[in-house]
C-alpha cells in the first residue's frame, strides 16, 4: 500500500510545485518570462530532490515513462505499472487543481497555451530520453540529486522546458498558467515522452546493462 500512496502523493506534490511556482513567478514578475522560468526551475529542482529522497524507501517513479521502463526491465509487473500510471495521472491532476485553488484560480481551468511543432516533439524525446538514462545509470544514493540536477538543466536546454512526464503533461493541461499546456497538444507530448523513454531503455539494455 505504501508504494501506491507514494506514487500518488509524490506525483501530486511535484506538480503542485511545478504549477504553483509558475503562478507565483508570474504574480511576482509579469514582465519577464526568464525570471518566471528560473523560479519554476528552482522550485521543481528542490521538489524533486526532497520527494525522491523522502519516498525512496517506498516508490519514487512519479512518472508513467519511468514506470513503463521499469516494467520493461521486469522490476515491476504489468499490473503494478498500470496502477502506478493511474495513480500518477490522478495525483498530477489533483496537484495542479490544488495549485490553481491556492492562487484563487478555478481548480479546473484548462490551458490555452499552445505547445506544438516538430521542434517541441523532438525536444520532449530528448528530454525524456535523458531523464530515463540518468535514472537507469544513477546509483540509489545519488539518484535524487542527479534527477533534480538533470531536470533543472533540461528546463533550459530544451525548447519544451522538459515536461518529460506523461502524467504531468496531462495534469498541466488543467491550468491556464505559465506551466500549462493546451489539451490539444497533450497527446503529441505524451507520445514523444514514451518514445524517448523507450529509446533510453534500448540504449541502456544494449550498451550499459550488466545483466
Amino acid at each position: 500500500m505504501a508504494k501506491y500512496i507514494s506514487e500518488f502523493l509524490g506525483t501530486g506534490i511535484l506538480f503542485c510545485a511545478v504549477v504553483g511556482s509558475g503562478i507565483m513567478g508570474e504574480n511576482l514578475n509579469d514582465t519577464s518570462d526568464q525570471v518566471t522560468l528560473l523560479t519554476n526551475t528552482l522550485a521543481t529542482v528542490f521538489a524533486l530532490y526532497f520527494l525522491i529522497s523522502s519516498f525512496q524507501p517506498f516508490s519514487t517513479h512519479f512518472n508513467p515513462a519511468v514506470s513503463f521502463v521499469f516494467c520493461l526491465k521486469g522490476e515491476i509487473s504489468v499490473k503494478t505499472c498500470a496502477v502506478f500510471v493511474a495513480l500518477q495521472i490522478a495525483g498530477a491532476i489533483l496537484g495542479v487543481m490544488l495549485a490553481n485553488y491556492m492562487f484563487e484560480i478555478d481548480p479546473v481551468n484548462f490551458s490555452e497555451k499552445a505547445r506544438s511543432g516538430p521542434n517541441l516533439f523532438a525536444s520532449e524525446i530528448v528530454a525524456t530520453f535523458g531523464l530515463l538514462l540518468v535514472i537507469l545509470l544513477a546509483s540509489v544514493e545519488k539518484v535524487a540529486g542527479m534527477v533534480a540536477a538533470y531536470i533543472g538543466a533540461a528546463y533550459w536546454f530544451t525548447s519544451s522546458t522538459s515536461f518529460a512526464n506523461p502524467a504531468g503533461t496531462i495534469g498541466r493541461a488543467f491550468s491556464n498558467t505559465f506551466a500549462g499546456i493546451s489539451p490539444d497538444d497533450v497527446m503529441a507530448f505524451c507520445a514523444a515522452q514514451v518514445i524517448g523513454a523507450f529509446l533510453a531503455y534500448i540504449l541502456y539494455k544494449k550498451v550499459f546493462s550488466r545483466s
